[in-house]
């Protein structure tokens, strides 16, 4: 069923926005609570009255939505991630993560109006946009970053297995010197084809 948002509705639209929703939710809670009237598809005339009507109120949540989109265009939300093997970070930034972290800073923005163009699962920079208003969209930027910690955790790690591969490398080089000193000095050990041919030779010579 069609209806027009007589107020803001959280997780389903602004005021003077056209829904679909179902009968049951629309007769039993938006109706009887005057946050929504029917749209008929077939009467535009009664929808364009509506949202007449509904003008002054459409204009002041614009304005509210212009208002946040100019403290929110260009800003940037950081978050701090622990990093799998893999590279990738445990789990994926959510639209809820990034929608309270804007109320943090003052910021009512409802993860449903917030879109991402690649889901965030590794670190790195990321664009989001809000469509706060039919027509009015905010850009704003996800730096997610490693936890400090883990980060100073892998640095050691990433040292301690340099020094092993460097000793690992020594160990190799003296051992392969060594070997080339004790060929010179250890005779070559025959194949029981040699010894039965150098036997028969000093046979030959007796």
């Amino acid at each position: 069923m069609k209806v027009i948002l007589t107020d803001k509705v959280s997780s389903l639209g602004n005021i003077g926005e056209v829904v679909n929703v179902s009968a049951g939710f629309a007769r039993n809670f938006l109706i009887p609570n005057g946050k929504a009237v029917i749209a008929d598809e077939g009467n535009q005339k009664q929808m364009k009255h509506y949202q007449k009507a509904l003008g002054k109120k459409v204009a002041e949540e614009k304005q509210e939505a212009v208002e946040i989109k100019t403290k929110l265009d260009g800003m940037t939300l950081e978050f701090i991630k622990r990093v799998a093997g893999s590279g990738k970070i445990f789990g994926t930034v959510t639209n809820a993560e990034i929608s309270a972290e804007l109320k943090k800073q003052g910021l009512e923005v409802e993860r449903r109006t917030i879109t991402l163009d690649t889901p965030i699962k590794a670190l790195g920079s990321f664009t989001a946009k809000a469509k706060l208003f039919p027509e009015v969209v905010a850009e704003f930027n996800i730096k997610v970053d490693i936890d400090p910690k883990q980060a100073e955790e892998l640095k050691k790690k990433e040292a301690e297995a340099a020094e092993m591969k460097k000793r690992a490398a020594e160990k190799k080089a003296a051992a392969a010197e060594q070997g080339e000193e004790g060929s010179e000095e250890a005779p070559k050990e025959l194949t029981e084809e040699q010894k039965l041919a150098k036997e028969a030779d000093e046979l030959l010579r007796n």
